[in-house]
């Protein structure tokens, strides 16, 4: 569980600076997409820590149900994908730490990576624990995408989006209405807020996974959608198209709003991000959470896998460096006592 929660839920102190009718000088307007950003991922985290659900998982059928059989061979290939997870997971919790704004806006050309990475290598160790050893990441995002409408995350990452392009359904964000609001520049202070704002990444993020697959689809003559009176390639897609478009991608989840960071940190938009007058800190702030909580899931699942004697062995092969920071933590005051209700909970069914 978060120990952060004070940081992030004190959105008093920590409004955007730009309010309506403020003259938009140069700064303010090349400030705008990076301020939205950050505002999409303080939404995740202000989500997450407004539920506080992790403990939910404990009562899960799913997680109580979760036994599958892990090999030797399965034990040394998850030793590293942990070891490549909560290493990036190190690098992004220490880069804060130093107190110098143009130090951080810097940092983030390496800090949005490692949040990506650090929830990717995560996810590779779950799906691995479950016979899955799979590193293509379209495929790992279908995967995550089926296990999310299945059930098997707490509903502060379990929202999700689906449909084609123009006519979405948001899922698990009830308080999210597209027709009667819409994001601004303003951090969210209540949870309406943050559940637009979330519906809403997660909207540009599907609208941006759907255009480029039809881009990659229409560009290649061998798969490209035609007309059928002409024969000659599409140059406008229609409903029917949009549909097959969107059924082809799954499912839009938390796993394709951190993707969005990986994305960005590969071409020129990390620049702006650098050159804006952001709040820095509080965004990595932000990524540290919800980083943070993501990975204390999916290692919950897999210490569940293991045996909670299993799990501890293998974060004893650690470098201290780990051992004695936030896996330990993490250790104590979530996965032991997560898998300890679970096992009461199985108990008092019985």
């Amino acid at each position: 569980m978060n120990t952060n929660t004070d940081n992030t839920m004190n959105t008093e102190s920590k409004m955007v600076p730009f309010t309506p009718g403020q003259p938009a000088d140069e700064t303010w307007r090349k400030s705008i997409p990076a301020q939205v950003f950050l505002n999409h991922f303080f939404a995740i985290d202000f989500h997450i820590q407004r539920l506080d659900d992790l403990f939910d998982m404990a009562r899960f059928p799913l997680f109580q149900e979760f036994a599958p059989a892990v090999t030797d061979e399965q034990r040394k290939a998850l030793e590293k994908l942990l070891l490549n997870s909560w290493s990036a997971e190190y690098a992004l919790r220490i880069t804060p730490v130093v107190n110098d704004n143009q130090y951080l806006q810097s940092s983030l050309h390496w800090t949005f990576p490692q949040a990506y990475y650090s929830v990717l290598f995560g996810v590779r160790a779950f799906l691995h624990t479950m016979g899955e050893p799979v590193s293509n990441e379209e495929i790992i995002r279908r995967r995550i995408g089926n296990m999310v409408v299945r059930g098997y995350y707490p509903a502060s990452i379990g929202f999700y989006a689906s449909g084609p392009l123009n006519n979405y359904r948001t899922m698990r964000l009830p308080l999210a209405k597209f027709d009667i609001a819409k994001p601004d520049l303003m951090l969210p202070s209540r949870e309406s807020a943050a559940q637009i704002e979330i519906a809403q990444f997660l909207k540009t993020s599907r609208d941006r996974h759907i255009k480029a697959l039809r881009q990659a689809i229409q560009n290649n003559p061998k798969t490209a959608l035609r007309s059928p009176k002409t024969g000659k390639i599409l140059q406008k897609f229609g409903a029917d198209q949009y549909k097959q478009l969107g059924k082809q991608i799954g499912y839009t989840t938390y796993f394709d709003a951190l993707s969005r960071l990986r994305i960005s940190s590969t071409n020129r938009e990390i620049e702006r991000f650098v050159e804006s007058e952001i709040d820095v800190r509080l965004f990595h702030e932000c990524l540290v959470n919800i980083v943070s909580h993501i990975n204390a899931v999916h290692e919950a699942y897999i210490a569940k896998a293991l045996g909670i004697q299993g799990y501890r062995q293998l974060i004893a092969k650690l470098p201290s460096y780990l051992q004695e920071g936030f896996l330990r933590e993490r250790l104590q005051n979530v996965i032991e006592p997560m898998l300890e209700s679970g096992d009461q909970t199985l108990r008092m069914a019985a």
